[in-house]
């Protein structure tokens, strides 16, 4: 039977087998009559015709390449003239490079020959700028480069968050990615008592921070889910209801999240115990972070709100870029 890269397809010839699989691999082994068959093994000689079954096993998580050329077309846009100006960095090293070379063949001739003395300190003049020129440019070139990588370094770990997957509800699974343009989010990282505490400090400033659109993502690095718990008052039942939706994201997939985060926390020379705070903008870059809780009146006071009159003016005032 034919297999590919990504998708095996086990065609079943009993109603009656066993299908066990590995977490990791896409064989399969059935079950049949005592015997055992493989995935791969084409059992389509069995005596019986009974019902087929066809299971595909789809592995489709992005690989790093995708994430790398996503990142590398953002910076360009980021960065629309760094490419320019590399170019001319390197045109310009190359053509010092080729004086140089001129000047010191005209050097060795001139110091071979007693009768061109005179033209060598005029030579070693030329040589000595040309020299200078290459190093400028290649320095200009190194920093140049250097920005580009970091840049596009960081773009991914963006995108590799972007990827992860968060729980509206019950029926619905996004990545944050979905959140662009709608919603700035607050991921909270730390023990289940940090994630508790941020959330009663966070109760003065509820409507402030919906109005701007912040949605907050809590991650509890102790595997314990965080108790939210909201007064049952018929009173307050707005208030309630736009508390849990400020509070109503919640991340899957928590191997993910973790090798994520801790990888922030070592870029950033941060304690791998330590509760972190880490704030979005609408278009999804890193606008803050920190240790410990975060500023929610600074939220309040330093976004502008998602809705009204000044919404489409200051939809990019959310801070600079981290």
């Amino acid at each position: 039977m034919a297999t590919a890269a990504l998708f095996s397809y086990i065609t079943v010839n009993s109603p009656n087998f066993h299908l066990t699989a590995k977490r990791s691999e896409f064989s399969r082994q059935l079950k049949y009559g005592g015997k055992y068959y493989s995935g791969f093994t084409d059992i389509s000689s069995s005596r019986r015709k009974p019902k087929s079954l066809s299971v595909v096993c789809n592995n489709s998580s992005p690989s790093s390449s995708d994430i790398s050329s996503t990142a590398k077309i953002r910076s360009e846009v980021l960065s629309p003239f760094r490419s320019v100006r590399m170019f001319f960095y390197v045109a310009f090293i190359a053509s010092a490079g080729l004086g140089g070379l001129i000047a010191s063949t005209r050097l060795i001739a001139a110091l071979a020959n007693s009768s061109r003395g005179a033209e060598v300190p005029e030579i070693l003049k030329g040589l000595g700028i040309d020299l200078s020129a290459v190093s400028v440019f290649a320095f200009l070139y190194y920093r140049e480069n250097k920005a580009k990588n970091a840049q596009v370094a960081k773009l991914a770990r963006e995108e590799n968050l972007s990827n992860l997957k968060l729980r509206v509800d019950d029926k619905k699974i996004v990545p944050v990615s979905a959140f662009r343009g709608i919603a700035r989010l607050v991921i909270l990282a730390g023990p289940s008592a940090f994630i508790s505490e941020c959330f009663k400090l966070s109760a003065p400033f509820t409507e402030g921070l919906l109005e701007r659109g912040v949605l907050v993502v809590p991650f509890a690095t102790d595997g314990i889910s965080p108790s939210f718990e909201f007064e049952e008052n018929d009173e307050l039942e707005e208030k309630i209801s736009r508390r849990k939706r400020l509070w109503q994201l919640a991340p899957i997939y928590a191997t993910e999240w973790t090798k994520w985060i801790d990888e922030q926390k070592k870029l950033a020379g941060v304690s791998p115990e330590s509760p972190v705070y880490l704030s979005l903008r609408l278009d999804g870059r890193v606008r803050g972070s920190g240790v410990g809780c975060p500023s929610w009146n600074a939220f309040v006071l330093q976004l502008p709100p998602v809705k009204g009159i000044w919404s489409g003016l200051l939809d990019g005032m959310d801070g600079r870029v981290l």
